[in-house]
């Protein structure tokens, strides 16, 4: 049950995943049109910032009281939502979380409702029969390498130097994976302050690609 569950997950955190999550910058695409990512050691701060002081702990969180049994799942959901700094934020969360259980509902043949995005990976995870511990980091590890991709097209960046991102991140992700299996929903927070600005200069700008 243990690798046929893991694979499941892989399934389900791949780009390939029809949840449309390529089409999502976290405010990225606005950092980069304003300079603040022009390059790959930039992107690498950046998203260090995001993984460990912002939306990616926080979602992570979530992600693991989602796992756990008997969840309140509908007050996980609006505590994620009210974390999201701006309308796009929460819309992301929204529509990824609604097309990921609607997808999974399909695979899974079961009915559970739309909600949040961490939470919904979450809850759908706690029925694979994984660990925690195994799982947050994989689901951690997934944002980073969407963030990376997003770089790779809009900066642009070359596909090596945005792997050779991806894997310098990879002890941060464990460190803040294993944080987040400790962490109690009353200790949530952000201080990933320009990553949650750019989501709102995101919202007023003319031309973008990404929806976020």
């Amino acid at each position: 049950m243990k690798r046929t569950g893991l694979l499941s997950l892989v399934q389900w955190l791949s780009p390939a995943f029809p949840v449309g999550s390529y089409a999502y910058s976290q405010g990225m695409e606005a950092a980069i049109t304003k300079g603040l990512i022009p390059d790959a050691q930039a992107l690498e701060q950046w998203l260090a910032a995001v993984l460990a002081q912002g939306s990616g702990f926080a979602d992570t969180v979530l992600l693991c009281h989602a796992m756990v049994p008997g969840a309140d799942l509908t007050g996980l959901s609006d505590h994620a939502l009210a974390l999201a700094p701006g309308r796009e934020r929460h819309q992301e969360s929204r529509d990824l979380g609604a097309a990921f259980a609607r997808i999974t509902n399909s695979l899974l043949r079961q009915d559970s409702p739309p909600l949040a995005y961490p939470v919904a990976v979450g809850a759908a995870a706690g029925g694979l029969g994984l660990a925690i511990a195994d799982v947050a980091p994989l689901f951690l590890a997934s944002i980073a390498a969407n963030l990376v991709q997003v770089a790779v097209r809009f900066i642009p960046l070359g596909q090596t130097e945005g792997q050779q991102v991806l894997a310098n991140l990879h002890p941060l992700i464990e460190q803040v994976a294993a944080a987040a299996t400790e962490t109690g929903l009353d200790q949530i927070g952000s201080a990933a302050l320009r990553a949650d600005l750019a989501s709102l200069w995101h919202e007023t700008m003319d031309v973008r690609i990404f929806r976020t």
